[in-house]
């Protein structure tokens, strides 16, 4: 009973700790702090440590043989978050901490003034009351980061400031919904806008005359420690090889897919790979009006439809009732670190409906990645039965710490595994091939991404080598890796520099695709075949988890 009740006050405290970011109340639907900015100091991250560390300590002293099966797995969790949340905010290159070297104004900020806008149930006049107290907070809170700084990342200080100069157009938008919800204190919110601009610009001028610094690598053990913290088991070299062996089956399947289409479409037998994906992004466009993207947007709304009609037909997987999807344009100042699409899971604390966000950046020059033989996949990966289905069923999990973890090769492998099986289950017809061939070339991004993170995070340039012949020599560390990407997927440069963005501050993230999919495809295969639905339903409703703790879980309740 001792046990039981202790594990009880660990979990409270767990989440409380979790819970003491503003930033991070709004995104798990928690009624705390919703009108502060998060603390930028080091004196704050340095609190937080030592906070994760005491909780560290209080799980070596619970009794854990007394617990149950399934509160002694929450417990290696909850261990696993907290020490990668102290490893994080404790690591150092170039003599400092990331937090020195990492302007964060334009997330700290927008994200939490967006989700107020577009993703909090409240009455309005609540959430923009909190909107107009964030706001006001904006220039002591960029005094503060700024003396936070030492030498920031070249590339980091760049994208910081792309996103601070999207902020004023976020502003306006939020006094627009003000005057239009006649709000009562419009004015005070109008006025609070005006003085954080000026102090926006104040920033940006002052960020760009800071001293910085190209050099954003880490220390092979920091590396291997940074992924060994995500759950991952397989040692770096194995995760290299798989990238070169997942490029070398992907390019195979490629071809015969080319040489397949090329006789389909009457084309010359030796067309490129290249000519091939444009020839397909040209027949087969979305139909809308010219400048019309927000058409764009509604074709990616018909396809969720129709997907999970396809999927209800079938009884492929439990979809709760209870569930919903907004899809939206990307909004300006997150464009730098959206290259594509992403979702925003829904809140896991918050009652009612599980509601997800699902973002599409969306310009002119990147119309020819949102085809109707692009659309599909983008639906299957982000919304129903990917990202969507898997978060809004983990959220409503009885466990407090497992909806607090991020277990994103868990998600990824997840989701990358979908866009194969849909189409082995004939979701596109007689288009399989074309959404095959254009989903494979896509989805060569996961094996380059493993190449990428491997190399920005220890800097040793062989894990860029996986077999492609591209030039790898350029001594700028994103030259060399935007070439091996845009070798492998033909993205536009716009894209390519945006994927880059966040594979080099999302360290150890975009590995998970590749090793994620290769994990759930053998822990797919173990289960056995003829079995779909209920291993989709084991996946979903175990909750998040490191896939190599969902094996754990599924050896014990008999499934493999």
């Amino acid at each position: 009973m001792t046990a039981t009740r202790d594990f009880s006050r660990f979990v409270a405290d767990f989440h409380a700790h979790f819970t003491r970011d503003p930033n991070a109340c709004l995104a798990l639907g928690v009624a705390r702090r919703t009108g502060e900015l998060p603390d930028p100091t080091l004196a704050d991250r340095d609190d937080r440590v030592r906070e994760a560390r005491r909780l560290l300590a209080r799980i070596g002293a619970l009794d854990a043989r007394a617990l149950s099966f399934d509160d002694r797995l929450d417990l290696e969790l909850a261990a696993l978050k907290l020490s990668a949340e102290a490893h994080q905010d404790t690591l150092q290159f170039n003599g400092r901490t990331t937090a020195a070297q990492k302007p964060t104004a334009g997330d700290d900020i927008g994200d939490g003034l967006f989700l107020l806008f577009i993703h909090d149930p409240r009455p309005v006049a609540e959430r923009l009351a909190d909107v107009t107290s964030r706001i006001r907070r904006v220039p002591a809170y960029l005094d503060a980061l700024l003396e936070r700084l030492d030498t920031p990342v070249a590339r980091w200080a760049a994208m910081d400031a792309e996103k601070v100069r999207g902020l004023p157009q976020l502003f306006e938008t939020l006094r627009s919904f003000a005057d239009e919800a006649r709000f009562a204190d419009r004015a005070p919110l109008a006025s609070a806008c005006a003085t954080a601009e000026e102090a926006l610009g104040a920033y940006t001028r002052k960020l760009a005359q800071l001293p910085t610094t190209t050099r954003f690598h880490l220390t092979p053990a920091d590396a291997r420690e940074i992924v060994r913290l995500r759950g991952i088991e397989p040692p770096l070299e194995t995760l290299h090889a798989w990238a070169r062996e997942f490029l070398e089956e992907n390019g195979a399947t490629i071809e015969s897919l080319r040489r397949r289409l090329a006789r389909k479409y009457d084309l010359d037998r030796d067309v490129t790979v290249e000519a091939l994906q444009v020839f397909l992004a040209k027949k087969f466009p979305v139909a809308i009006a010219p400048g019309d993207l927000d058409g764009v947007l509604r074709r990616y709304e018909a396809e969720r439809d129709r997907i999970l009609e396809f999927i209800r037909e079938r009884d492929l997987f439990p979809v709760p009732d209870d569930q919903t999807m907004k899809i939206l344009r990307t909004p300006r100042f997150m464009e730098p670190s959206i290259p594509a699409g992403a979702m925003l899971s829904p809140a896991p604390f918050r009652d009612g409906t599980r509601t997800s966000l699902v973002y599409l950046t969306l310009r002119e020059e990147l119309l020819d990645e949102h085809t109707e033989l692009g659309i599909p996949s983008m639906m299957i990966h982000e919304g129903i039965p990917g990202h969507h289905l898997q978060l809004a069923t983990a959220s409503m999990h009885p466990s407090v710490i497992r909806r607090h973890i991020d277990a994103m090769e868990h998600a990824e492998g997840w989701t990358t595994m979908l866009e194969d099986y849909m189409l082995d289950v004939g979701y596109m017809g007689d288009l399989t091939d074309e959404a095959r061939f254009v989903g494979k070339r896509e989805i060569n991004r996961i094996g380059a991404r493993v190449a990428i993170d491997l190399f920005f995070m220890t800097g040793e340039r062989g894990f860029l080598d996986v077999g492609v012949d591209c030039d790898l020599t350029p001594p700028d560390p994103f030259g060399a890796a935007g070439n091996l990407l845009e070798t492998v997927t033909g993205f536009v440069p716009a894209r390519t520099q945006a994927e880059l963005n966040w594979y080099s501050q999302e360290r150890g993230y975009p590995l998970c695709y590749l090793t994620g999919n290769r994990l759930v495809w053998a822990l797919r295969r173990e289960h056995g075949p003829g079995r779909d639905r209920d291993f989709h339903r084991s996946y979903l409703e175990s909750g998040n988890m490191p896939v190599s703790f969902l094996r754990r879980v599924l050896r014990a309740r008999g499934r493999i």
